[in-house]
């Protein structure tokens, strides 16, 4: 039988595939937009801690700041590396709508020192904030990311002799710093029409002998291991806690997943990100950060929680505090505690 000269009809299945596809989005954005639980966003102000240049430059070295989201700072080699670079008051395509921050960034891309390096991790919006790389333009040696997203920042003005990017397992070096990339389990595209059009990756950030990992985005997998096995243990981890759910359980981690990943990979100290800036998902906005808390406890594992802005030594690690139970919803998040601990009984 002869094939079919119309090409709608070849491509029918998929066709059908990505109008399913716009209809399942479609209903996730309605619910989000119009019928979330109220818990998802804080009620009150969240503690932040005002940074300044003068108290980054005096730093000393192997020191981190959580900026928001999966924003961190980190003086290495007396330079500073910054990870997921988003300032935007919003996570979204437009200025007017979409997850909205619930606390302004502990310090203006103004005021922050040069930077050594943007280490980036994939393209979508709660990940690659367009206005924050193109001020950051001038002021940064380097930008380290995924194969294809260097498209996004030269087409923003970045210059191109700035610009490495990297597949999974090759490695950079940056002055005295070894970045390599490493796998997730996410995907990538800043629209519903270009999809895995441009990579996606986690980092191992070596200084010397001190080892960092930046899990970035991922659902729970194999990888984990493999890279704990390539490079660990490592020092600390930056680890996905946050915007879970079970509709997308392979591209972002439960909190048990996120605890597993840090063990995969032999960390020691976890400091979770991913958490406590955006409205991402239908979980109580605390409920990441107790979870964690919780099973940390019943795994025996260290885990820091600073408050945004807050100085971070991390070759003297200390836990800091449950800073989100002082807001007016801290009592719900004591009680979710108390009901995990009660689960894992």
């Amino acid at each position: 039988m002869a094939e079919s000269a119309d090409p709608m009809e070849n491509d029918a299945p998929g066709l059908l595939a990505k109008v399913g596809a716009v209809a399942r989005m479609a209903k996730l954005f309605w619910k989000f937009t119009f019928d979330k639980p109220k818990d998802t966003r804080p009620q009150g102000r969240i503690p932040v801690d005002r940074m300044t240049r003068a108290e980054l430059l005096a730093a000393p070295d192997r020191s981190l700041w959580k900026l928001g989201h999966s924003s961190v700072l980190m003086k290495l080699q007396g330079e500073f590396f910054l990870t997921d670079p988003v300032f935007a008051k919003r996570a979204s395509p437009i200025w007017f709508a979409g997850p909205k921050r619930f606390h302004p960034a502990p310090i203006s891309i103004k005021e922050l020192p040069p930077i050594k390096a943007v280490v980036l991790s994939h393209d979508h919006y709660d990940h690659l904030d367009k206005r924050a790389i193109q001020k950051l333009a001038k002021k940064t040696e380097w930008f380290i990311a995924p194969t294809g997203v260097g498209g996004h920042l030269q087409r923003w003005g970045v210059d191109a002799a700035k610009i490495r990017e990297l597949e999974w397992w090759q490695e950079t070096s940056i002055g005295g710093v070894r970045l390599a990339s490493t796998p997730t389990q996410h995907f990538s595209g800043r629209s519903l029409w270009n999809r895995n059009q441009t990579g996606w990756c986690s980092w191992v950030i070596l200084d010397g002998d001190f080892r960092v990992f930046y899990g970035a985005d991922s659902g729970y997998f194999d990888g984990f291991r493999k890279i704990g096995e390539a490079y660990g243990p490592f020092d600390v981890t930056l680890m996905e806690n946050g915007a879970y759910n079970t509709r997308w359980a392979a591209i972002h981690m439960q909190p048990e997943e996120t605890v597993q990943a840090h063990l995969d990979v032999r960390g020691k100290w976890m400091v979770p990100v991913h958490q406590g800036t955006f409205d991402l998902a239908m979980h109580p906005w605390t409920e990441p950060m107790e979870r964690v808390q919780a099973l940390a406890a019943r795994f025996n594992i260290d885990v820091c929680t600073p408050r945004f802005g807050e100085l971070v030594r991390m070759d003297a690690m200390q836990r800091g505090t449950c800073w989100w139970r002082s807001l007016p919803d801290g009592q719900r998040a004591t009680a979710v505690a108390d009901r995990v601990a009660v689960q894992e009984r």
